[in-house]
């Protein structure tokens, strides 16, 4: 799914979906757009224990009381639509129902841990303030929590576009490393020349997917972490990025 945000004019405007506006940017002779990844990258990830509480919730909610452990483990992150259907056909539930209310659920309680203090932005944010080029985000989160999070911390003037996953089983399919929510955020910000940064091996696959150059950046959970595919450039923080993406000085 896309939404395209407005440029920032003294105040947030909320434009309707699907509407791309001209973003009043001077170009970088390097890079034409860059494009973040949202969990990891512009804010904290949720953790683990957060995700997998809204598994639960979703079997419970199915009338599921007592569901096999491993079970709801495959369920949390990282999932395919066949393990969907697969789980399904264990309990007798409707795959594409059962993971819309997964989604929900999932949406919910990460805007509670937004709301509570405990999903924030992280501190370089205010650097992208200094980028040249137009931005947008591509998530494998849902639609929904991107949305949010965005909204909550008033960071959607930073952008030009915002795509997450639909809360279905077909987006499974579609999400990183798949090009396929890349693909619609270049498209949208009408870039030739994008970059791409993310902190997992997905984000850096899908760059190589949309043939774009990718950056990876070593926030606390991957400092030690060494990626593949191997990206075009390794960051340390968003100031870094704004480096990148400025026009050389002539």
């Amino acid at each position: 799914m896309l939404r395209s945000y407005a440029p920032y004019v003294g105040h947030r405007l909320k434009p309707p979906l699907h509407t791309v506006f001209p973003l009043p940017f001077v170009g970088s002779d390097m890079y034409d757009a860059v494009i973040f990844d949202n969990d990891g990258v512009l804010v904290s990830r949720t953790p683990y224990d957060v995700l997998q509480e809204a598994v639960w919730a979703t079997f419970d909610a199915a009338g599921v009381a007592d569901p096999d452990p491993s079970l709801v483990e495959s369920m949390t992150i990282d999932v395919s639509p066949a393990e969907v259907r697969q789980v399904c056909d264990t309990y007798g539930l409707d795959p594409e129902a059962f993971w819309a209310r997964r989604d929900r659920l999932s949406a919910e309680r990460q805007q509670a841990e937004a709301r509570a203090g405990r999903k924030t932005p992280y501190e370089d944010v205010p650097a992208l303030d200094r980028l040249s080029v137009p931005a947008g985000i591509v998530s494998s989160n849902q639609q929904s929590t991107v949305d949010f999070l965005l909204d909550h911390f008033g960071l959607d003037s930073y952008f030009g576009v915002a795509v997450g996953r639909e809360p279905t089983l077909e987006s499974l399919t579609r999400k990183k490393p798949a090009a396929h929510y890349l693909d619609q955020a270049i498209e949208a910000l009408d870039a030739e020349s994008a970059l791409f940064v993310g902190d997992n091996d997905s984000d850096m696959q899908a760059a190589e997917n949309a043939g774009v150059d990718s950056a990876f950046i070593r926030r606390p959970h991957r400092r030690d972490h060494q990626p593949s595919p191997t990206p075009t450039h390794v960051v340390d923080d968003l100031h870094e990025i704004v480096g990148l993406c400025r026009p050389p000085v002539q």
